[in-house]
């Protein structure tokens, strides 16, 4: 029994055209009446497909680190911070203002 076919010649021509020309996967999977998984899979097997960049967010400062608030607390409070690695970073503000 031969295996069954999910793409024709013409349909996988068809496809790589569309793409090639920026046709969206999207709508070529409506064209063909496939999923956008399925097109996407067989634009890879045919060396075609290009992954969309992911946007990068932007870095954030979000001031000094928690390594370094308690690095400060260690400094002013007079009692061993080893406890509060897992406190919230206003937390150990909080501790830094109220001892500092």
């Amino acid at each position: 029994m031969p295996a069954q076919v999910n793409y024709t010649s013409e349909m996988t021509a068809l496809v790589i055209d569309q793409y090639t020309n920026g046709t969206s996967v999207e709508d070529i999977s409506e064209m063909v009446t496939r999923s956008v998984r399925s097109v996407r899979s067989k634009l890879v097997r045919e060396g075609v497909y290009i992954a969309p960049v992911k946007a990068v967010g932007a870095k954030r400062d979000n001031g000094p680190t928690k390594k370094e608030l308690l690095t400060q607390l260690e400094g002013v409070a007079p009692f061993p911070v080893d406890g509060f690695v897992g406190a919230t970073k206003d937390a150990i503000k909080s501790l830094i203002a109220h001892f500092g």
